[in-house]
């Protein structure tokens, strides 16, 4: 199968199975991410959309702990930055539907949690085809590194997503039956 074709096959997947309300257990996650040695406390989340995983309680624990949270923006060729956000603040709503922050506060994460559409064993990640995940790390990993955890469901796994070379490996990924790394 072509991107394409895996795309439709497990957005349609995902629609079917969302209101099983599978998810990461949060506590599980904290654990996970306590072990993973950070320097600084700067998170890029996203604010689920089209059946992703809701990882608005994750957030929102982290956000407890202190952990400075940001969401993207979207901008113009496919580029997006991070931008603060707290959930005392408001969102807007952009072209595509997706909740934005309004600040305009650029920051740089830290770790990228990164919702994903597919997923294989070497930690390969198949987004919407827009790339805008692997440009925003192809020109920001060069200045910091940045940890990348994909989220996903257990059924968006694949033997083998087809990759070219701008597709960027994530570090890990969690669903809500297994972390893979």
């Amino acid at each position: 199968m072509n991107k394409s074709e895996i795309r439709k096959k497990i957005l349609k997947k995902r629609k079917e199975n969302y209101f099983k309300n599978l998810s990461i257990n949060k506590n599980k996650f904290l654990k996970f991410f306590k072990n993973i040695k950070l320097n600084n406390k700067i998170i890029g989340g996203y604010y689920p959309y089209n059946y992703e995983i809701d990882i608005l309680e994750i957030l929102k624990l982290l956000e407890k702990k202190n952990y400075k949270i940001s969401l993207p923006k979207i901008k113009k060729k496919n580029q997006m930055n991070f931008f603060e956000w707290s959930f005392d603040d408001p969102l807007s709503i952009n072209k595509y539907g997706i909740p934005e922050p309004i600040s305009k506060k650029i920051i740089y994460p830290d770790v990228l949690i990164i919702p994903l559409v597919a997923f294989d064993n070497e930690l390969n990640r198949l987004g919407y085809g827009g790339g805008y995940y692997d440009r925003y790390l192809a020109k920001f990993f060069k200045k910091k590194r940045i940890i990348k955890i994909g989220i996903a469901y257990s059924f968006q796994k694949l033997n083998k997503i087809p990759i070219n070379k701008y597709d960027i490996r994530l570090d890990y990924i969690i669903t809500e039956e297994k972390f893979y790394k």
